[in-house]
């Protein structure tokens, strides 16, 4: 019944991904969420959001940040590492996932996406096809509309986890 909504797999942050381990398993590009995947809902990037899109870079990672906000809230993420970055993404829309595929150059088969939502992260990127990764929250503080669907995320958790249970955490 949810399983439109199941995440590939699911880690407590962005953080803790084996990301050599995709590589060598032939991903070559990562589609990101920003807000409460790589930093806290509305910052800026820290040095530890900058460190991680630099290494996966190096590894040889092309990356895309596909957001719902404007675009200056997607540029002063993107101001020190410089990736493909896709804003008003309207996610769980399919097109943005499509076209985040097209300016990296990959297929459904050798992207990943990586986010902390249900109903726009990983619904949106079922629907293109492309593996997709959940994440805990970095904060728990959220806009009100986040917070309500949060409260229907547990129920769709819940049955995901009672059929795979945590063991990259």
């Amino acid at each position: 019944m949810f399983k439109n909504f199941y995440p590939d797999d699911y880690y407590d942050n962005a953080y803790a991904i084996d990301y050599e381990k995709e590589y060598e398993k032939g991903v070559r590009g990562i589609l990101f969420d920003i807000d409460n995947t790589l930093v806290e809902h509305g910052q800026d990037a820290t040095p530890q959001s900058d460190a991680l899109i630099e290494r996966l870079k190096s590894i040889g990672f092309k990356v895309c940040f596909i957001s719902n906000n404007k675009q200056p809230r997607v540029d002063r993420m993107n101001k020190n590492v410089n990736v493909y970055s896709i804003s008003d993404a309207h996610k769980p829309s399919r097109k943005n996932y499509i076209k985040a595929m097209e300016i990296m150059g990959t297929d459904t088969g050798s992207t990943l996406f990586v986010g902390d939502q249900i109903f726009t992260d990983v619904y949106g990127a079922k629907r293109a096809g492309i593996r997709s990764y959940l994440v805990g929250q970095i904060a728990k503080h959220e806009e009100i509309q986040i917070v309500l669907k949060r409260k229907l995320e547990k129920i769709i958790l819940y049955f995901y986890f009672k059929k795979n249970p945590v063991k990259n955490s």
